[in-house]
């Protein structure tokens, strides 16, 4: 039996539990991993909230598409991108229907090589966010030489757009509250923060002008400003105002009906996100863990709207005490602004980043 979590019914956290199933052996072209963490991203709470409709026979749902943990078992012919599978391996699972499991059975394809650069609740974030980043650079033709607007760069896409764009050459410019600011020049970008004036804020950032915009956070304001300053609107692209965007015609990517799903460069961006982070090119923000059993209190957390980068799930490895875990990483004093961007934000009510 495993511990998994389900939404038992449409609404808020409240209709979250926990409870046991059992996972079978693997199939072929199949392996079945122990979760060490389970990523946690704004998709996974709208799911049950009543936003994609409340049909009863969806009932109950699991949640979740992304964990990272260690291989337990592996059918025949199990192989993933990087090449066969081993009991033992360390692996991110992406794309994983019903991540927030303490076991899951996906099939070998799902699974890339966890980077050691990178604990358990930061290979668990990489995927969802990196892979959507990528997308949006690719779809925007991002390249050396441009200069790029991203939208809610604190976020955990725009965290994500901010380094891939930069590690293409491009220059970069993010909007953030101020507590945000220091956090995004350490990842590269050119913070300006957001509210009335931000065009002209982005013009005295980018004098050169603007070629391509990414909003992650869907407000009017992103979209607007994004549309003043590109001239060319197949350069600007939206993973959230899904509506405004397909009226305007700017591109729209993800999974709601009519936008760009973009499968096929997601899931090549895979072994790239893992080739950066293995370089220390690429760093994920986690910035609060909570226990599979606490998954309420952490959807909470991701739906106030204050969290920089991350939320993620973890789960017992074998002798392991239950505890919440501290931010971690290699980067103690990117850490550090991490820190200091959250206290800051809680004292200023900042921006909603959970993107």
């Amino acid at each position: 039996m495993s511990l998994v979590a389900l939404a038992t019914a449409y609404g808020g956290p409240e209709v979250l539990t926990v409870t046991d199933e059992t996972v079978g052996e693997p199939g072929p072209g199949e392996a079945r991993i122990a979760v060490r963490a389970s990523g946690v991203n704004p998709i996974d709470y709208k799911s049950y909230s009543g936003a994609f409709g409340r049909d009863p026979s969806r009932l109950p749902l699991r949640l979740g598409s992304e964990a990272a943990g260690v291989v337990t078992a592996i059918g025949p012919d199990a192989a993933g991108p990087a090449g066969p599978l081993a009991v033992g391996d360390e692996v991110i699972a992406y794309r994983a229907p019903g991540a927030y499991a303490a076991e899951l059975l996906v099939p070998a394809q799902a699974l890339v090589p966890r980077p050691a650069e990178l604990d358990w609740p930061e290979a668990a974030g990489l995927m969802l966010t990196g892979a959507t980043a990528w997308h949006a650079l690719a779809v925007t033709g991002v390249r050396e030489g441009d200069t790029v607007l991203v939208h809610g760069g604190a976020g955990g896409a725009g965290v994500m757009a901010i380094q891939l764009a930069a590690d293409r050459g491009a220059r970069v410019v993010a909007t953030a509250s101020p507590a945000n600011h220091d956090l995004l020049r350490e990842l590269g970008a050119v913070p300006v923060s957001y509210g009335n004036g931000l065009a002209e804020r982005v013009r005295a950032a980018a004098p050169q002008g603007v070629n391509a915009a990414v909003d992650t956070v869907g407000t009017d304001e992103a979209i607007d400003v994004s549309l003043a300053l590109v001239a060319n609107r197949s350069r600007i692209v939206t993973i959230a105002a899904f509506a405004r965007g397909l009226e305007l015609g700017i591109k729209v990517i993800g999974g709601a009906p009519g936008a760009d799903p973009g499968t096929e460069i997601r899931q090549a961006a895979r072994l790239e996100l893992v080739r950066l982070a293995r370089a220390e090119q690429l760093r994920v923000i986690v910035s609060q863990t909570f226990p599979l059993t606490e998954v309420a209190a952490a959807h909470r957390a991701a739906m106030t709207g204050h969290t920089q980068g991350k939320i993620a799930l973890t789960m017992l490895a074998p002798g392991a005490a239950l505890e919440h875990q501290p931010l971690t990483g290699p980067k103690a004093q990117f850490a550090g602004l991490v820190a200091n961007a959250s206290t800051q934000a809680a004292h200023a009510g900042a921006e909603a980043v959970f993107h």
